[in-house]
Formats: C-alpha cells, structure tokens, sequence
C-alpha cells in the first residue's frame, strides 16, 4: 500500500487496488460480452467515474489480454447501453455517461437472474476469500502495513451508498494485498471485478454502511493485534449480512417490488 492509496481514500476516489481489477485480463479471452460486463459493473461500483475518459480500444485490447475487434465491440455495448459515449478529435475519446437511477434497473435484473443456490453459492466463495485474505494478512503484515491500512480505513468514507460501495470493495482488495499471496490477490480481484457491484448493493441501506465500517475497522484492529481468528470471524460476520441483505432484495423483487422494498 502507498500514499497514493491513503489519498484514494481521503478523497474518495476508488482504491488503486479497486482501479487494477477493472483492467485485470480476463479469463476467457475473445468475448466482447466480458469487455462489457466488466465495464459496466466498474461503473456502476463507482470505480470508473462519470466524465472520465477510458483507456484506448488499443489500450483495452492489451490489459484485457483480448483482439483489438472484441475491445471494440465491447465498447459498442456499452453505448448502446448508454454508459459511455465516445467523442472524436484531438481531446476525443470514450467518456463514462452518468445513469443516475438507471442502475437500479440493471442491478435488479441481474439480481433476479440469479437463483437463490447461485446468490448463496457466490456468498460462500467470496467469503472463502476474504477470509482467507484476513487470515493470512494477520499472519504476514508487518507493522507498517498495519499502520497503513488503518489510515486508509481511518479516511474511508461510508457515508452514502456510492462510497459505501467503493471503499468496501477497496478494502478487500487492500487486504488482500496484505495477504501476500498473489493466488489471493488475483482472485480478490477477480471477484471485486465481476460481482462488486451486486455484492456491495447493500451499502444503500444506512444500517449495512454502519455495520460495515465497523467491521473494516475491526478486522484492521485483529490484524494488527496478529488475532488471525478474530479478523477471519468478524470479516466472516459482515459478509454474512450482505448474503442476508442481497437474499432479501431477490425475494423483494421477485414478489414485484424494488431492490429496497
């Protein structure tokens, strides 16, 4: 971890760790369907902000590990979708579109096409992870790390649900990092990639934002105290509320109702 990172988190912009799992390539090269699914779940997480411009189609192609065609389409997709819109000239480029309310949309829809076994299932194997990130960062950080982590907490912002959502999702990835096990890393950014955005759907509710905040700050204090146990259990605790929090909504939607009742 770096300043840079602290200074993410002091300002509100999405962790570097959050940042490189975005662009982190993917696993089956050659479809534009990922291009765009990866995208758009970092827009929707508030990685990627409105009005920042995106990587080249070249640039994309080579961090994606895909054909400069497939980064193309997948560019495609999300103009279509009205997530980005591309300008031409000298300053030109493709640009994140704000959707405002048009995320609950495409949120619940993704929600509701998961089963109830799918939904408890990706519960499961996040937890497995982050876990196992807390269990090793307690046994292998030094006590710089764990000072630097605690700043980073310590600046977090959990006020409202898009930085609720950016700075929970950070600090499983800054975790991770801690873990030093680039197996762990890889697939905390793997999962923070291509589920944060609906893993974290519950930091609209005040009371989830609260309980995870607590939580981060409690982990960071296990980890510094080498309490391996207790940062595995209480990181364990949070993520089980969230699987409870998403089980709700699915069956809110499902009875006809929106994501929050």
């Amino acid at each position: 971890m770096t300043t840079a990172t602290r200074e993410a988190a002091r300002t509100g912009r999405a962790a570097p760790g959050a940042r490189d799992a975005v662009f982190a390539q993917l696993d089956d090269a050659g479809r534009a369907e990922q291009v765009a699914r990866r995208l758009t779940d970092a827009i929707l997480l508030g990685v990627l902000e409105a009005g920042e411009r995106l990587p080249s189609e070249a640039e994309l192609a080579r961090r994606f590990g895909v054909a400069l065609v497939t980064a193309r389409e997948g560019l495609g997709m999300l103009r279509q979708a009205g997530l980005v819109e591309t300008r031409r000239g000298r300053d030109g480029g493709s640009f994140v579109v704000h959707r405002g309310e048009a995320d609950d949309a495409l949120l619940a829809a993704r929600l509701r096409g998961l089963s109830q076994v799918e939904l408890t299932d990706l519960a499961v194997y996040v937890t497995t992870i982050a876990a196992g990130c807390a269990d090793r960062a307690a046994e292998r950080s030094t006590p710089a790390d764990d000072d630097r982590l605690g700043a980073w907490v310590a600046a977090a912002d959990f006020s409202d649900a898009a930085e609720a959502r950016r700075n929970a999702g950070g600090f499983l990835l800054e975790l991770a990092v801690l873990s030093q096990s680039a197996r762990l890393v890889r697939e905390q950014l793997r999962l923070q990639a291509e589920f944060g955005p609906l893993l974290w759907l519950g930091m609209r509710d005040p009371a989830l934002r609260a309980a995870t905040e607590s939580a981060a700050r409690e982990v960071v204090e296990a980890v510094a105290s080498r309490e391996a146990s207790t940062a595995r259990a209480r990181l364990s605790g949070l993520l089980d509320e969230v699987a409870r929090w998403l089980l709700a909504a699915k069956a809110r939607i499902e009875r006809g109702g929106t994501i929050d009742g």
